[in-house]
Protein backbone atom coordinates (compact mmCIF):
# COMPACT_ATOMS: atom_id res chain seq x y z
CA UNK A 1 0.00 0.00 0.00
CA UNK A 2 1.31 3.46 -0.88
CA UNK A 3 0.35 6.74 0.73
CA UNK A 4 -0.23 9.76 -1.51
CA UNK A 5 -1.96 13.02 -0.75
CA UNK A 6 -5.03 14.51 -2.36
CA UNK A 7 -4.99 18.27 -1.77
CA UNK A 8 -2.79 17.61 1.25
CA UNK A 9 -4.94 14.87 2.79
CA UNK A 10 -3.20 11.47 3.16
CA UNK A 11 -4.83 8.84 0.97
CA UNK A 12 -4.01 5.18 0.38
CA UNK A 13 -3.59 3.16 -2.79
CA UNK A 14 -4.23 -0.55 -2.96
CA UNK A 15 -0.57 -1.45 -3.46
CA UNK A 16 2.74 -0.42 -4.98
CA UNK A 17 3.74 0.19 -8.59
CA UNK A 18 5.38 -2.78 -10.32
CA UNK A 19 9.10 -2.99 -9.52
CA UNK A 20 11.69 -1.95 -12.07
CA UNK A 21 13.16 -4.91 -13.87
CA UNK A 22 9.99 -7.01 -13.56
CA UNK A 23 7.57 -7.98 -16.31
CA UNK A 24 4.57 -5.68 -16.35
CA UNK A 25 1.23 -7.27 -15.49
CA UNK A 26 -0.98 -7.75 -18.54
CA UNK A 27 -4.29 -5.93 -18.58
CA UNK A 28 -7.63 -5.70 -20.32
CA UNK A 29 -8.62 -2.09 -20.98
CA UNK A 30 -11.11 -0.53 -23.38
CA UNK A 31 -10.20 1.80 -26.26
CA UNK A 32 -12.28 4.69 -27.60
CA UNK A 33 -13.80 2.36 -30.23
CA UNK A 34 -14.97 0.06 -27.38
CA UNK A 35 -12.53 -2.73 -28.31
CA UNK A 36 -10.60 -4.35 -25.49
CA UNK A 37 -6.80 -4.44 -25.61
CA UNK A 38 -3.90 -5.79 -23.58
CA UNK A 39 -0.14 -5.44 -23.64
CA UNK A 40 0.11 -7.84 -26.60
CA UNK A 41 -1.71 -5.32 -28.78
CA UNK A 42 1.31 -3.03 -28.44
CA UNK A 43 3.98 -5.72 -28.88
CA UNK A 44 7.38 -4.52 -30.00
CA UNK A 45 6.73 -0.94 -28.88
CA UNK A 46 7.98 0.87 -25.83
CA UNK A 47 5.04 1.93 -23.70
CA UNK A 48 4.49 4.92 -21.44
CA UNK A 49 1.52 4.26 -19.18
CA UNK A 50 0.25 7.71 -18.24
CA UNK A 51 -2.13 6.79 -15.43
CA UNK A 52 -4.53 9.60 -14.54
CA UNK A 53 -7.41 10.16 -12.15
CA UNK A 54 -9.70 11.73 -14.77
CA UNK A 55 -9.18 13.66 -17.98
CA UNK A 56 -11.82 16.04 -16.65
CA UNK A 57 -9.27 17.46 -14.18
CA UNK A 58 -6.80 20.13 -15.22
CA UNK A 59 -3.64 18.29 -14.16
CA UNK A 60 -4.66 15.11 -15.97
CA UNK A 61 -5.54 17.12 -19.07
CA UNK A 62 -2.14 18.82 -19.05
CA UNK A 63 -0.45 15.44 -18.63
CA UNK A 64 -2.25 13.97 -21.65
CA UNK A 65 -1.35 17.01 -23.76
CA UNK A 66 2.32 17.00 -22.73
CA UNK A 67 2.73 13.31 -23.57
CA UNK A 68 0.76 13.84 -26.80
CA UNK A 69 3.42 16.34 -27.92
CA UNK A 70 6.36 14.24 -26.72
CA UNK A 71 5.36 11.06 -28.54
CA UNK A 72 5.56 12.84 -31.91
CA UNK A 73 9.34 12.43 -31.73
CA UNK A 74 9.25 8.86 -30.41
CA UNK A 75 8.30 6.60 -33.35
CA UNK A 76 8.86 3.31 -31.50
CA UNK A 77 6.79 4.32 -28.46
CA UNK A 78 3.10 4.45 -27.60
CA UNK A 79 1.61 6.61 -24.87
CA UNK A 80 -1.32 4.91 -23.17
CA UNK A 81 -3.35 7.34 -21.06
CA UNK A 82 -5.33 5.20 -18.63
CA UNK A 83 -8.24 6.28 -16.44
CA UNK A 84 -11.69 5.26 -15.26
CA UNK A 85 -13.25 7.80 -17.62
CA UNK A 86 -15.69 6.26 -20.07
CA UNK A 87 -14.31 5.86 -23.61
CA UNK A 88 -16.91 8.37 -24.80
CA UNK A 89 -15.58 11.03 -22.39
CA UNK A 90 -11.97 10.22 -23.31
CA UNK A 91 -12.82 10.56 -26.99
CA UNK A 92 -14.63 13.85 -26.39
CA UNK A 93 -11.60 15.18 -24.47
CA UNK A 94 -9.17 14.18 -27.23
CA UNK A 95 -11.35 15.79 -29.90
CA UNK A 96 -11.83 19.02 -27.94
CA UNK A 97 -8.14 19.32 -27.02
CA UNK A 98 -6.67 18.08 -30.35
CA UNK A 99 -4.94 15.19 -28.59
CA UNK A 100 -4.25 12.84 -31.48
CA UNK A 101 -1.11 10.88 -30.63
CA UNK A 102 -1.91 9.16 -27.34
CA UNK A 103 -4.15 6.15 -26.96
CA UNK A 104 -6.76 6.53 -24.24
CA UNK A 105 -7.77 3.41 -22.35
CA UNK A 106 -10.56 2.93 -19.83
CA UNK A 107 -11.23 0.50 -17.00
CA UNK A 108 -14.80 0.37 -18.32
CA UNK A 109 -15.14 -3.42 -18.27
CA UNK A 110 -12.31 -4.55 -16.06
CA UNK A 111 -10.93 -2.93 -12.88
CA UNK A 112 -7.95 -5.29 -12.51
CA UNK A 113 -5.48 -2.74 -13.92
CA UNK A 114 -5.75 -0.44 -10.89
CA UNK A 115 -5.30 -3.38 -8.53
CA UNK A 116 -2.48 -5.10 -10.43
CA UNK A 117 -0.52 -1.87 -10.91
CA UNK A 118 -1.15 -0.78 -7.30
CA UNK A 119 -2.75 2.54 -8.29
CA UNK A 120 -6.40 2.11 -7.27
CA UNK A 121 -7.21 4.69 -4.60
CA UNK A 122 -8.84 2.96 -1.64
CA UNK A 123 -10.08 5.80 0.56
CA UNK A 124 -11.03 9.45 0.59
CA UNK A 125 -13.08 11.37 -1.96
CA UNK A 126 -11.25 9.79 -4.93
CA UNK A 127 -11.71 6.18 -3.76
CA UNK A 128 -12.15 3.90 -6.75
CA UNK A 129 -10.21 6.15 -9.13
CA UNK A 130 -6.56 5.80 -10.17
CA UNK A 131 -3.65 7.63 -8.55
CA UNK A 132 -1.56 9.74 -10.91
CA UNK A 133 1.43 7.62 -11.93
CA UNK A 134 3.71 6.87 -14.83
CA UNK A 135 5.07 3.43 -15.71
CA UNK A 136 7.46 3.03 -18.64
CA UNK A 137 7.90 -0.37 -20.28
CA UNK A 138 10.50 -1.44 -22.79
CA UNK A 139 9.52 -3.25 -26.00
CA UNK A 140 9.49 -6.57 -24.08
CA UNK A 141 7.13 -5.22 -21.37
CA UNK A 142 9.79 -4.98 -18.68
CA UNK A 143 9.31 -2.08 -16.27
CA UNK A 144 12.15 0.42 -16.76
CA UNK A 145 10.77 3.46 -14.90
CA UNK A 146 8.01 4.25 -12.43
CA UNK A 147 6.75 7.33 -10.67
CA UNK A 148 3.85 7.57 -8.28
CA UNK A 149 3.17 11.28 -7.89
CA UNK A 150 3.13 11.97 -4.15
CA UNK A 151 0.50 14.75 -4.37
CA UNK A 152 -2.23 13.75 -6.80
CA UNK A 153 -2.72 17.33 -8.03
CA UNK A 154 0.92 17.59 -9.19
CA UNK A 155 2.20 16.67 -12.63
CA UNK A 156 4.58 13.77 -13.19
CA UNK A 157 8.23 14.24 -14.16
CA UNK A 158 7.78 14.25 -17.93
CA UNK A 159 11.49 14.51 -18.73
CA UNK A 160 12.44 11.42 -16.70
CA UNK A 161 9.60 9.38 -18.15
CA UNK A 162 10.42 10.39 -21.72
CA UNK A 163 14.14 9.76 -21.18
CA UNK A 164 13.34 6.27 -19.84
CA UNK A 165 11.31 5.51 -22.98
CA UNK A 166 14.02 6.63 -25.43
Amino acid sequence: MATITVKGTPTQTIGELPARGTKAPDFVLTRADLSDVGLGDFAGKKKVLNIVTSLDTSTCAVSAKRFDEAVKTMPDTVILTISNDLPFAQNRFCSAESVDNVITLSQLRNRDFGVNYGVAITDGPLAGLLARSVVVLDADDTVVYTQQVSENSQEPDYEKAIAAAR
